[in-house]
């Protein structure tokens, strides 16, 4: 459990710092900046896509020399929790952070150290019975030791109290980052990482909410489903092939196989349905609170008229289609 809890949370703190690193790239205002925005925000300046991440403005961002980019002070955040409180100046922040991060971690890693030992004693008592028994054909004389499964329930717990006190470190610093523009697209977009429809709350879409949840709760719902019956299918396919074993159960090993290959593939459907759902709603959030201020005028016109394309090279032929032209 350990391993499985230390292994999300360590693929989570990487997808942050990898999303944070390529969104500069997939979320550049200069796709944006032609029309939508204007030229005087500082803001809009200071956000620009020109290096993925700058040590030097983030070294110079901390001691308050220059301005940091939402974004890196959020990679900075990512990877050294407080970077965000000391570059937004909440100093007062920091021992509640480290302390309750390093209270709850280092407790709960207590807690599952001790269902370790429980659970190596109980293994070490298991196998010296059987031992024993086997050579002496006595009853093995001592008591059998207790795995301490609330200890495990109360260090796993502990360990979530650690990742919620990482994450709303993460949010503060997101919450608190001083702009001159509303909606500010990178804290719309960082919202939107950080909590799934809070970037359409930020931009104002309320309704768009019930959409991205429900998507998810769908998306989920079936990746959990799938998953099960996957699982389920595998085991039933493993007892069928395993020689050491009677096996009685009516599903044969080809359709337990069948199944179990069926319900693999529709969990990673599920996975990537998942994914997408959560990163379309990253991008909406981001889009639309660049277009924020966007007006379309009423003198709306299209304009449609024939266009020859000339080629290439030398041995392509012109190519003959329609111009689509639109003003707003």
């Amino acid at each position: 459990m350990l391993k499985r809890l230390l292994k999300y949370i360590l693929t989570s703190v990487v997808g942050l710092i990898g999303f944070t690193t390529l969104s500069y790239a997939q979320f550049k205002e200069e796709a944006f900046t032609q029309t939508y925005n204007d030229h005087a925000d500082t803001t809009a300046r200071a956000d620009t896509a020109d290096k993925l991440f700058s040590f030097k403005e983030y070294i110079g961002g901390l001691s308050h020399k220059n301005t940091m980019k939402i974004g890196t002070m959020f990679a900075g955040s990512v990877v050294l929790p407080g970077t965000a409180q000391i570059y937004n100046k909440d100093y007062w922040k920091l021992p509640i952070i480290y302390g309750g991060i390093g209270g709850f971690a280092g407790t709960g890693g207590y807690y599952l150290h001790k269902y370790t030992k429980s659970k190596k004693a109980y293994a070490e008592w298991e196998t010296n019975k059987i031992a024993y028994e086997t050579e002496t054909g006595q009853i093995y004389p001592y008591e059998t030791p207790v795995i301490d499964y609330k200890a495990k329930t109360t260090g796993t717990w502990l360990m979530v109290g650690a990742g919620l006190m990482y994450w709303g470190s993460l949010m503060d610093g997101v919450v608190c980052y001083e702009s001159d523009r509303h909606p500010h697209p990178g804290r719309a977009t960082l919202y939107s990482v950080l909590l799934p429809g809070l970037g359409q709350i930020y931009n104002g879409e309320l309704y768009k909410v019930p959409i991205y949840w429900g998507g998810m709760i769908v998306a989920v719902h079936c990746l959990m489903n799938n998953n099960r019956n996957y699982v389920r299918f595998k085991r039933i396919h493993n007892e069928a092939t395993n020689p050491d074993i009677e096996y009685t159960q009516s599903i044969s090993a080809e359709t337990a196989k069948w199944y179990r290959d069926v319900y693999r593939r529709y969990r990673d459907y599920s996975i990537v349905a998942t994914a997408a759902v959560y990163l379309l709603q990253v991008i909406d959030a981001n889009v639309f609170a660049y277009m924020h201020d966007f007006e379309v005028t009423d003198d709306i016109s299209m304009k449609l008229e024939p266009a020859v394309i000339p080629p290439n090279n030398q041995y392509a032929q012109h190519t003959y289609g329609v111009r689509v032209g639109l003003t707003f």
